[in-house]
């Protein structure tokens, strides 16, 4: 899978910051102190802020403005990483066409390594529009962009998924219909606590209000 796959199975925007900020409040349930997706309301003002970090050197942010979403991500093994070359150049057609109301995120400094915007797959999506985006980007047969990992969970968003990347990352059983959950939105209860980890609720509901997430 490439960006031109990944276009086709994002869900809508709202659903999208659903999941994000779903996903790191079980990674916070979990273990708040290695977590491998995080959620930020209000990144900049108005703004949200959803970032997935491998602790490999792999990540995504996904920006929530009022002007639409940028999303990208970078895999350092992908046929496009930048490094492919040096200096770092992006995979040709990466940022074509992208829409000057969200052009800055490509620039922002967070984003940024050496003043260089690290990116093998790009997306966006204004306000208004019903479709996903991506830049004239082409690939030859096996090659990739690492769309096809960095955002299976975004794109699955179920239990399974979920519980699989888990039991796998934090190495402890993971319960199944506690994770659904909180993907589904259901509010938080001390009960959903219990059976993921042995957090102090009051603690955990205090983080998930922080996150916007109904407790």
């Amino acid at each position: 899978m490439t960006v031109h796959t990944l276009v086709k199975l994002l869900p809508d925007p709202d659903a999208l910051r659903t999941r994000c900020r779903a996903l790191a409040l079980l990674d916070h349930i979990l273990d708040p102190s290695f977590p491998t997706y995080s959620f930020t309301p209000d990144w900049r003002p108005g703004v949200d802020l959803a970032t997935m970090d491998s602790g490999s050197g792999d990540e995504y942010a996904v920006v929530f403005d009022s002007a639409g979403v940028f999303l990208y991500g970078f895999d350092h093994e992908s046929d496009a990483t930048p490094w492919r070359e040096w200096p770092r150049v992006h995979w040709p057609g990466l940022l074509d066409g992208l829409p000057a109301s969200l052009a800055r995120y490509a620039e922002t400094p967070e984003f940024l390594l050496d003043g260089f915007f690290d990116a093998t797959v790009c997306v966006w999506r204004e306000e208004g529009s019903a479709a996903w985006r991506h830049g004239p980007v082409e690939f030859a047969e096996g090659e990739t962009d690492g769309a096809d990992w960095l955002f299976d969970r975004l794109v699955d968003g179920s239990a399974e998924a979920y519980v699989a990347y888990a039991e796998d990352y934090f190495e402890q059983r993971v319960d199944r219909d506690a994770v659904a959950a909180v993907l589904a939105g259901t509010p938080l209860s001390r009960g959903t606590v219990t059976a993921l980890s042995a957090a102090d609720f009051d603690a955990v509901a205090a983080r998930a209000r922080a996150l916007g997430y109904t407790v």
